[in-house]
């Protein structure tokens, strides 16, 4: 009776031992569930980050592709505008450079065109308020009669694709009278 006895108290023990090593399987494998569920999430949020690069790239790529190109060509716009303003249409003696003029003119007004369709624009600031954004300031004029910081002269226009720049309007910019200087003595 004393094998009965001994088995009948082993099978609650390995009962028992089999429990808790099911429990420690089973908080075990809630653990690993967990640090697998949060991989997971990483991932999906890594990869979602990805996505909105990628789309955010390929819409700048689409937006500004063309920049380089855009760049390299404000150099022809700038000298079709100096040839026209070489000689106003109303000098020009003959037809042939009547002509020659309307010819350089309309082919301005076409490439400015194209500029204007790929959210190209110029900038041509005579009069507004000096913006470091926009523009380069190339000299100061002294008594222009215009206030301190307004551009008087534009030596080359400057050129926008939608928000950015291309190249900056070269100005000059009309210098505050030394008495708009605030003196020494003021209390600012």
């Amino acid at each position: 009776m004393s094998d009965d006895t001994n088995e009948a108290q082993q099978a609650p023990q390995d009962g028992a031992r089999a429990e808790a090593g099911l429990e420690e399987r089973l908080v075990r494998a809630e653990a690993e569930l967990a640090e697998t569920k949060d991989r997971l999430l990483r991932a999906l949020a890594e990869t979602e980050n990805v996505r909105r690069r990628a789309e955010r790239e390929r819409a700048d790529a689409a937006r500004y592709g063309g920049a380089n190109l855009a760049k390299e060509l404000l150099n022809v716009a700038d000298n079709l505008r100096r040839a026209l303003d070489s000689m106003p249409a109303e000098q020009a003696m003959d037809d042939r450079t009547r002509t020659l003029l309307q010819g350089v003119g309309a082919t301005e007004r076409e490439l400015l065109a194209a500029f204007e369709r790929a959210g190209i624009r110029r900038v041509d600031p005579l009069g507004e308020r000096f913006d470091h954004n926009l523009h380069q300031a190339m000299f100061e004029v002294e008594s222009s009669g215009q206030p301190p910081g307004t551009i008087v002269q534009v030596l080359q226009p400057g050129y926008v694709m939608h928000d950015r720049l291309l190249r900056p309007a070269m100005v000059g910019v009309a210098k505050g009278a030394p008495s708009d200087a605030p003196r020494v003595d003021q209390v600012v």
